[in-house]
């Protein structure tokens, strides 16, 4: 089966149902798959072998997506914030291309060869002229590639991730209910269109024909806005744009507070101040932690909403450290926590994320990472708990090693969170003579506080967890730097510390 599917059977099922609300216009299913169809005829008229968005979340992101699906070549959501230099070198590698974009970034970034560019504007309004034949697509065993996400590189190439139809289909069909979704229901997404996130929000809340509220690029003022006009009822966010909305709230106390019936969130490591935060300033609000990658199609752990409640409410601490996880895995997946050498530690122990699933790519346009066992290593550190619950350390990289001890920098950030006067954190590994790393600190003060000593800041560590924990050194800092998905970028804090 091919992706397109999923709108096909929203459009046969509710036609003339409102499915994706953009800018002032509201698509209807049949809309959306007409101007889908219509692309594909583009699509395969102009002999591209990719089709490439560098561009804001709208419509065009949803119409390329699936009318590359039809016409049976791979989507390409490329990153717009990337600079042309960055940018080039990546239009290159799937070149030729129908690129379809901000006709702004037309000077920087369409002087490539083969490339086909084309504004959003006038790829929607051709898409919607175009007639097309009612085959949609090949026939398929799924196997094709759907969609090419380059990951985001730091010290080498950014590496081209590749997922079929049948891993894109595998997730949404094990995990969303078709149509479960009454008409009053609507997702409010708001990350970019090129990560792995808002490509699953978009395919899910269509199957289950839940209308999508598309806002084109993140600010608190207007996410509230667009909420509660539309009355969302879903929405995702990344930690740090939860952290900004309720900011934004704590600043104008008469912002309309949207009555959502759930909050996804994911991208990055929540802060527990944070979440706690977030569940008593929205109380019937049922929060999940959705854990995944992008070479697993998105989503492969959850902490639900209840979980987030009994942990939120009780007093007892092994109850209370599961908010600090991210659930369980899904059904379809499983995971295993492994060493260095491969071998699968017991309940307990830190070590690599292994996953393996049907949705699993684990794959890149250079090779495949999978094992010979179908076991993806997500490079990821962390540890499953007696019940199941999986709590993450970091990226493997992140850990840090004193003396062989492997320590989490985010026990470290959240115990230095609870301090009054500490707007931020990031722990990262220091080089040691002694220890072979030890624990280096960058901390933000808040704006109207006084920072606080570094004698205060080591006793407080060492009051909560082990005297390895305590840092060598403490730099304070007036911003940490953070990628537009809310990740905190440690290696770029790890060259702080170097002279």
């Amino acid at each position: 089966m091919n992706i397109s599917i999923i709108l096909q059977m929203a459009a046969d099922a509710a036609e003339d149902r409102v499915g994706l609300v953009c800018g002032g216009r509201r698509w209807t299913y049949g809309a959306l798959l007409a101007a889908a169809r219509g692309a594909a005829s583009l699509i395969r008229d102009s002999g591209a072998r990719h089709v490439a968005l560098l561009d804001e979340s709208s419509e065009a992101a949803a119409i390329a997506l699936f009318g590359a699906a039809i016409a049976g070549v791979p989507y390409v959501p490329l990153n717009y914030r990337l600079a042309d230099a960055g940018l080039g070198p990546l239009i290159d590698r799937i070149a030729p291309a129908l690129l379809i974009g901000d006709v702004a970034r037309a000077a920087g970034a369409w002087t490539q060869e083969g490339l086909l560019p084309q504004s959003r504007d006038a790829f929607v309004r051709e898409a919607e002229g175009r007639g097309a034949p009612a085959k949609d697509h090949k026939e398929s065993d799924g196997e094709t590639i759907a969609i090419q996400l380059f990951t985001s590189g730091t010290t080498a190439a950014p590496k081209a991730a590749i997922l079929r139809h049948s891993n894109l289909l595998s997730y949404i069909l094990g995990t969303v209910e078709f149509a479960s979704a009454d008409e009053a229901e609507a997702a409010l997404v708001s990350v970019p269109p090129y990560h792995i996130a808002g490509i699953a929000a978009l395919l899910s809340s269509i199957y289950a024909q839940r209308r999508i509220l598309l806002l084109p690029t993140f600010e608190p003022a207007a996410w509230l806005a667009l909420a509660a006009k539309e009355g969302a009822t879903n929405a995702f966010v990344v930690p740090t744009m939860l952290a900004r909305i309720i900011e934004h709230l704590d600043k104008t106390p008469d912002a309309p507070i949207p009555a959502l019936k759930a909050i996804a969130y994911g991208g990055g490591r929540m802060p527990l101040e944070l979440i706690h935060r977030a569940l008593d300033l929205f109380p019937g609000t049922g929060f999940t932690n959705a854990y995944g990658l992008t070479e697993t199609s998105s989503t492969i752990a959850i902490l639900g909403p209840e979980e987030h409640r009994a942990a939120h409410a009780s007093t007892d601490p092994a109850t209370r450290a599961r908010l600090g996880s991210v659930g369980r895995p899904l059904p379809t997946v499983e995971i295993e926590i492994r060493d260095e050498d491969g071998r699968v530690l017991p309940t307990g122990e830190r070590g690599e994320i292994y996953v393996r699933g049907d949705q699993v790519s684990g794959e890149y346009r250079e090779r495949s990472a999978l094992d010979a066992q179908g076991w993806f290593p997500t490079r990821d550190a962390g540890w499953l708990d007696s019940d199941g619950y999986l709590f993450l350390s970091g990226r493997a990289d992140d850990v840090i090693v004193r003396g062989g001890e492997n320590m989490s920098p985010g026990e470290i950030e959240d115990v230095l969170l609870t301090h009054p006067a500490l707007a931020d954190a990031c722990a990262v590994a220091i080089p040691s003579v002694e220890w072979g790393e030890a624990v280096g600190l960058a901390v933000i003060v808040r704006g109207d506080k006084a920072a606080p000593s570094d004698t205060e800041l080591r006793d407080l560590i060492r009051s909560r967890l082990r005297s390895s924990r305590v840092p060598e050194r403490i730099l304070f800092v007036d911003a940490l730097p953070y990628n537009e998905l809310g990740k905190l970028l440690r290696r770029e804090v790890k060259t702080w510390f170097k002279d």
